[in-house]
């Protein structure tokens, strides 16, 4: 199929911003709609947009800065660099980086609204304790305390657990939003505490990615890099000549990022394919869109993995010298007769359409995978990145500028080290099964323990699946603290609240691309209130311990965090010092460059790896540092080549229920007769987090009737537009006036066979519960599957303003009881649903 011409305006994705100036544009929110959601589907050509425009704030009195600092934005993992501009004191602009090749000097809207955050009416100001209220009730009463009083509230919770041996029964639950390295504070006092339950946001987020990489290949990043490689000087990411995009909706979640590539893509002729049930402005930028049934991408990749090695598409020179398990992994295709016909069957997407993404996937050198929330929030998460990864793995597609396996998310930059604890720690229990959303499981039930304190940065009363649990289980703990930037739904739960600094108001390192790559950013405006940053909450906490403790002499408390690390920049050098694979990442060489230094860097002179594996000196000099057991090895793994099949790694998978060579299974709510996961009440160690327990699961037919009698159509969850970015973006004033409104997408069809008319208020029930929202008729998605959008929440009062309904979270509808036992990842992508107009006033 010949590439379809199109002329992309940079303003489609991202713009410069001009806070209340003529030149502030908005991206264009929306795609041209394609026929009828097909297996496959070339969206049509698009008029240019212009982008020239005149900005009358220039030579403005009022409006010219007097002060610009750099920082970065803290919404997205394009990690766009910020110019604000000030003027007297105050946040006036927000630019691009124009020296910066991959951003060009582009930002999406989302820029403008990290002001919105700093003036904000609903910020939390001061630390406050529950006076009075049921827990979850919105009229809960809280009195402002000092931050003293709060932390040594907190600290005396703790030690007294610790003094009842119950040390295990307190837990973390952490979000991206932190400076990086907070993570490796808060595993230093719950080692000190005696507690394994310090969990990250990987989980909820992207994990599973990571986890496939790391088995497969030695390390849990995203492969390659965007821009050009230091090391190397060649282009790399933007060199692909094939780009199959699976379950990412990059337009819209990495708008800066993807508009890189299509400008690479312009100069390449690279093909794009896109995969996604729905058509999003991602697909509408691709030659072709494919459209499987939801949580069946894991069948589409067996069969195009199945054509590969039956047609001897591999590439065996590569094969031969770099992959352990080549043979036994055609053989399990073969035995297992995952064809593309049966793949066809499996995911509405005709057996033709899969054979010709794999030839060209594999005729093209190099090609790109790239992946997101759409592959990571399925139950066969680990299994599905996994057969990703022996797709790049047999073309030769690892290792090489344009190529690689670049899934969203991925944890950055692993384990920062701070200086060896000298102080004795107690023998601590096996973690809960990965992943927060155990969380509810433990409460409520006290398996395979209770939990009976949670500290919590993030917001598991919107994000966490079958939320309705969830409340009732936060309502049941005995001890909860919220630290955030508003009054979100969990902090109606909490005891303590604590208020937390935004992007605009803290120093360091925050957020980092995909590529592994981070930037230094410089504190603009000072801070709201009383508010901290999340290191010095923590460092403070072990502070408050030191104080209280009757067991522990204060003194290894405060040798273990000492004040000298409130300062960010202190903390940071601690970590280059004791990270070798970071030593070149020191804060000067940051701030000296306009754009983002990659991980791993050892060295000062080093620039960074951009392409993971690369068979070059860099590399090689990297990955020693990293451990120097990897000294001369290529790959990561304990052989030093791509494991597809070992038989340590059956060995390790096999007790969960799982194998080195994945067989199908899917959501038993996704229509048609396909094999699922029944879990035992048991646990294993797992393979994976070992310092963790899972459930084993065998695979089998659907156990119990059907749901799609009742509830016919298969639904997904996912991020409402451009606009927003998790929750936050909620309570700002432009998010909601942009985009307030949660739009149900819904296939023309399948609402005329519910007498649902575009812009009727429905509502989409699941076996779970409910949600309401306002019909969006769009012919760009399959007639059996509905769009839900989440991150909306009852407590976003900034709504409002505008008239926009509080609506009940998305996460109300999916099961948590269906997760991948391997990563902890929540089934978010598929729920058996219906949708009715919704009558109730």
């Amino acid at each position: 199929m010949s590439r379809v011409e199109r002329e992309v305006s940079r303003r489609g994705f991202v713009h410069s911003a001009v806070i209340g100036g003529v030149g502030a544009g908005l991206p264009a929110l929306g795609a041209v709609p394609a026929q009828a959601a097909s297996s496959e589907t070339v969206p049509s050509k698009r008029s240019p947009v212009s982008s020239a425009e005149r900005d009358f704030t220039k030579q403005s009195a009022a409006l010219t800065a007097d002060r610009t600092v750099d920082t970065a934005c803290q919404f997205c993992n394009s990690n766009c660099r910020l110019k604000v501009d000030l003027k007297a004191g105050s946040v006036i602009g927000v630019r691009g980086e124009n020296a910066d090749p991959v951003q060009a000097g582009g930002l999406c809207v989302k820029a403008e609204m990290m002001p919105e955050l700093v003036y904000n009416d609903q910020r939390l100001t001061t630390p406050l304790r529950r006076v009075s209220g049921k827990k979850g009730d919105p009229e809960s009463r809280f009195e402002p305390i000092t931050w003293d009083e709060a932390l040594e509230t907190i600290a005396r919770k703790f030690l007294e657990l610790g003094d009842a041996g119950q040390a295990h029964t307190i837990a973390n639950r952490t979000t991206g939003r932190m400076l990086r390295g907070t993570g490796s504070l808060v595993g230093r006092l719950f080692a000190m505490l005696g507690s394994p339950n310090n969990t990250d946001v990987g989980p909820v987020c992207n994990d599973a990615g990571a986890n496939a990489l790391s088995a497969t290949f030695g390390l849990g990043n995203f492969t390659n890099g965007y821009g050009v490689d230091g090391a190397t000087g060649k282009e790399d990411l933007g060199a692909a000549r094939y780009m199959l995009l699976l379950g990412t909706n990059q337009a819209e979640t990495h708008p800066v990022t993807y508009e890189h590539l299509l400008r690479e893509r312009e100069k390449t002729g690279a093909k794009l394919t896109v995969v996604d049930p729905r058509l999003t402005p991602t697909g509408a930028q691709a030659d072709r869109w494919v459209a499987p049934k939801p949580h069946t991408d894991y069948a589409l990749v067996l069969g195009m993995l199945h054509h590969f090695v039956t047609t001897n598409r591999h590439d065996q020179d590569f094969v031969n010298r770099w992959v352990l398990g080549f043979d036994e992994l055609r053989d399990h295709l073969i035995r297992h007769r995952y064809t593309a016909a049966w793949a066809a069957k499996v995911t509405g997407v005709p057996a033709k359409t899969i054979t010709d993404i794999a030839e060209e996937y594999a005729a093209a050198k190099p090609a790109a995978i790239y992946c997101n929330a759409g592959i990571s929030h399925q139950l066969g998460a680990f299994d599905t990145y996994r057969v990703l990864t022996f797709l790049a793995a047999v073309t030769g597609n690892i290792g090489v500028p344009g190529g690689g396996c670049n899934f969203m998310h991925n944890t950055w930059p692993g384990d920062l080290h701070l200086p060896p604890l000298r102080a004795a720690v107690p023998d601590r229990r096996q973690a809960l099964p990965v992943g927060p959303d155990y969380f509810a499981e433990s409460i409520l039930t006290g398996r395979p323990y209770r939990l009976r304190a949670i500290v919590s940065q993030g917001n598991p009363l919107v994000s966490s699946a079958n939320t309705t649990r969830v409340r009732e289980a936060f309502q049941k703990l005995e001890f909860f603290v919220y630290t955030g930037l508003f009054m979100e739904e969990p902090a109606y739960y909490a005891d303590i609240i604590l208020p937390v600094c935004s992007g605009l108001e803290m120093e360091g390192v925050y957020m980092r691309r995909d590529d592994r790559a981070i930037r230094w950013q410089d504190q603009v405006v000072p801070r709201v209130g009383e508010s901290r940053t999340d290191p010095e909450i923590w460092i403070g906490l072990a502070h408050a311990l030191a104080r209280l403790d009757n067991r522990r002499p204060a003194a290894e408390w405060r040798e273990a965090f000492p004040k000298q690390w409130l300062d960010y920049r202190a903390l940071w050098a601690q970590f280059v010092q004791h990270t070798p694979a970071m030593a070149g990442m020191t804060e000067q060489r940051m701030r000296r460059r306009p754009e983002p230094l990659r991980w791993p860097c050892p060295s000062t002179d080093h620039p960074g790896v951009s392409t993971l594996y690369l068979d070059h000196p860099s590399w090689y000099a990297a990955a020693e540092a990293l451990d120097a057991d990897n000294r001369g090895k290529r790959f990561l793994t304990p052989s030093g080549k791509v494991e597809i099949f070992t038989q340590e790694l059956q060995d390790k998978l096999i007790p969960t229920g799982h194998g080195a060579l994945p067989i199908f299974y899917t959501h038993p709510e996704v229509t048609g007769d396909h094999p699922t996961v029944r879990y035992t009440s048991g646990f294993v160690t797992s393979p994976i987090n070992p310092q963790a327990v899972t459930h084993p699961v065998s695979i089998g037919p659907r156990q119990g009737r059907a749901p799609h009698g009742a509830y016919p159509l298969m639904g997904m969850t996912g991020r409402p537009s451009v606009v927003h970015f998790a929750e936050v973006t909620h309570w700002t004033r432009t998010g909601k006036q942009l985009n307030g409104v949660r739009l149900i997408q819904i296939h023309p069809r399948a609402a005329r066979a519910s007498g649902i008319a575009d812009g009727d208020a429905v509502r989409v029930e699941s076996p779970r519960g409910s949600v309401t929202g306002t019909a969006l008729l769009w012919d760009g998605i399959r007639e059996d599957t509905i769009f839900v959008p989440n991150t909306f929440g009852p407590a976003q009062q900034v709504g409002d303003l505008f008239g926009a309904p509080r609506y009940e979270p998305a996460n109300v509808l999916p099961d948590d009881g269906y997760y991948d036992n391997l990563s902890g990842q929540q089934a978010f992508k598929c729920f058996a649903c219906r949708v009715v107009k919704d009558t109730r006033s």
